[in-house]
């Protein structure tokens, strides 16, 4: 395959190694230049290379309890993709078919000791960069598909040959098919491909797709970092502070004001609420922390929530019960709030949001049982039925007291 014309201050992608340098350079000249930056195959990255474990070695792992294993299995005929999730029978591998499937199976480094010393050479990273090594083993044809992963990689062959195709470029599309259970991209286009032989290995930083094919039965390792996404850090921070918090700290309003409105969530309130939150509240923009706040506050604090009805209700079944005076009726456990924002309302029922009209969120938060003068336009209707169809209000024949 002819690559795509590199530009002249990238480096070179592929360069060959040795015992001494796994990299095919000095490890700070590879962080300097490719480490999250470009990919990298480095040839003879482990000269005369030992396998750790054999197949059926691994086979035997994806049988235990604890081990996370899958299996995918591909039909190319009809583009189909089958994963199955572990553990596994051992009868499970004699029923498969004779090619175009891989078996993977996480952390196999933490059950075998051997493969944990693949580890070693990859002692220029700080140690709790390092995720795991998950160990593939695939017939001819097998493989899990055009991706891209989240996290730097280093994928080192074993046994027998694997063609890994990339596209090098890290602003190509990544868009997921919505047919598989597996995320692969819905379009690959790559610019690179090569035939990896026992000993060989491909750095991929992160979001560059590739797409892995056995060769004849072969076995990858893949030695991945722990790159945690900013929500999981984001969690469990605040998490580890809500748990040093003592409960007397409270959202307090000594400077209440009567209320204008019912319901409605000012910017008196998001003022306190920033002020308690602190630096937090830098986080979101005002109006994604007032529609967070606004979901939050209107969910109850016990397990208690409104449930569907069995059947949902259509736009005619709504005119036609608001024109034999039907009432509508606040589920009992359903709280409503709203905030203002451009061009109307969020309405809150429950740590559910939707938008609305600024008199339409004050007239449902006004009473608990409400009446309509009027039938209510197109956009009022799609909301009051979003309201009855996730459970928050019922129609009640006649007025309801």
């Amino acid at each position: 395959m002819t690559p795509r014309t590199r530009s002249r201050n990238q480096p070179p992608i592929e360069v060959r190694g040795s015992a001494r340098l796994p990299l095919g350079m000095p490890a700070a000249r590879f962080l300097e230049l490719y480490w999250q930056k470009h990919p990298l195959l480095i040839r003879n990255a482990f000269p005369n290379f030992e396998l750790p474990l054999r197949p059926e070695d691994l086979g035997g792992l994806a049988c235990e309890d604890a081990a996370l294993s899958r299996i995918v299995i591909h039909d190319p005929k009809n583009d189909h993709w089958e994963l199955r999730q572990g553990p596994f029978e051992e009868a499970t591998f004699a029923q498969l078919p004779e090619d175009r499937w891989t078996l993977l199976v996480q952390d196999v480094d933490k059950w075998d000791a051997d493969v944990a010393r693949l580890l070693d050479p990859f002692r220029f990273l700080p140690s709790w960069r390092i995720d795991d090594v998950m160990v593939s083993y695939a017939e001819d044809g097998g493989g899990v598909g055009a991706h891209v992963d989240q996290y730097d990689v280093f994928l080192l062959q074993g046994m027998g040959r694997r063609r890994w195709s990339i596209d090098s470029n890290p602003d190509a599309p990544q868009d997921f098919r919505d047919d598989v259970e597996l995320k692969l991209l819905r379009q690959f286009t790559p610019d690179h491909t090569w035939v990896l032989e026992p000993g060989d290995m491909l750095y991929l930083p992160p979001n560059i797709a590739h797409d892995g094919v056995a060769q004849g039965a072969c076995l990858t390792f893949s030695v991945g970092m722990r790159a945690p996404a900013h929500a999981e850090l984001l969690t469990d921070l605040v998490d580890h502070v809500a748990e040093q918090l003592p409960e007397q700290q409270r959202y307090r309003d000594p400077d209440l004001r009567p209320a204008p409105t019912p319901g409605e969530i000012d910017e008196a309130a998001l003022n306190r609420l920033c002020a308690r939150l602190g630096p937090a509240a830098d986080l979101l923009s005002r109006d994604a922390l007032a529609e967070w706040f606004g979901c939050f506050i209107t969910r109850y604090r016990s397990a208690q929530f409104a449930a569907p009805p069995a059947r949902k209700r259509s736009h005619k079944q709504l005119l036609n019960a608001l024109a034999a005076g039907a009432t509508f009726v606040r589920h009992p456990w359903t709280r409503f709030a709203w905030v203002r924002r451009r061009g109307g309302a969020t309405l809150f029922a429950a740590g559910n949001a939707y938008h609305c009209t600024m008199s339409m969120a004050r007239w449902l938060c006004s009473e608990r049982i409400q009446h309509l003068q009027k039938p209510p336009d197109e956009a009022a209707q799609d909301v009051l039925l979003a309201l009855i169809n996730d459970g928050h209000l019922a129609l009640k024949r006649g007025r309801a007291k």
